[in-house]
């Protein structure tokens, strides 16, 4: 069970949200108001913030950044309709763990929501690493064995993804759900693409890619 926090100023959908999070046996509170949502989180403890970009008096992405600003680690999900993916560079940039494009399924969300309850406090800083590879979600850098990465935007994303959940395989479908959504060029050849230039990146000569792809199980980064 966790108290979590809805910051969301559509009555209809943050009941829905309300609902389901409930069933799932969370102790849940609900903003509509950007200003009063930032007070809120100034005051009172949460073990997840559910936060909404565009509201009212205070935007959502100044919340996140205004929290993050005064040392807050609790685990913020940005649920937005808000799907470019320099949108989600800036929200996760801000300090935000994940995020949610609506519309979405219910189970999807609290899905999400339980696995940011497990995940461990390292991992809410904007510098991620695994292994020699490293990079600053804020200053948009990344280094393998101190060299400096110049990495394309939805190069970035990946790499960052990946080095959220390391040691994991993840399917194409659910990559690019997460890199392109709702994008026109969302196909799995963009994936591969994007793939084999991380790879060109990140490899070192003669040695086994830290990306791995195995049939019926996906990609995954796996770094020693």
């Amino acid at each position: 069970m966790a108290k979590i926090l809805i910051i969301e100023d559509d009555l209809q959908l943050a009941s829905l949200v309300i609902r389901w999070l409930t069933k799932e046996g969370h102790i849940v509170e609900h903003i509509q108001n950007g200003g009063d949502g930032l007070q809120r989180l100034r005051f009172d403890p949460y073990d997840v913030v559910i936060l909404d970009w565009n509201l009212p008096e205070v935007e959502g992405i100044d919340i996140l950044k205004d929290f993050r600003s005064r040392g807050g680690t609790t685990p913020v999900l940005m649920l937005t309709g808000k799907k470019a993916i320099e949108d989600k560079l800036r929200g996760l940039g801000e300090g935000a763990d994940d995020y949610l494009s609506k519309p979405f399924d219910g189970r999807e969300l609290t899905a999400r929501i339980t696995a940011l309850l497990r995940r461990p406090v390292t991992l809410l800083s904007s510098k991620l690493e695994a292994g020699d590879i490293e990079i600053d979600t804020k200053s948009h850098t990344a280094k393998r064995a101190g060299k400096t990465l110049n990495l394309m935007p939805k190069e970035f994303a990946l790499l960052e993804f990946l080095l959220r959940h390391p040691g994991e395989y993840f399917q194409p479908s659910h990559l690019l759900e997460h890199i392109w959504p709702s994008e026109s060029d969302s196909t799995t050849e963009a994936l591969t693409s994007c793939i084999k230039r991380l790879r060109l990146k990140l490899d070192k000569p003669d040695s086994e890619s830290v990306i791995r792809n195995i049939r019926g199980a996906g990609y995954g980064l796996f770094v020693e």
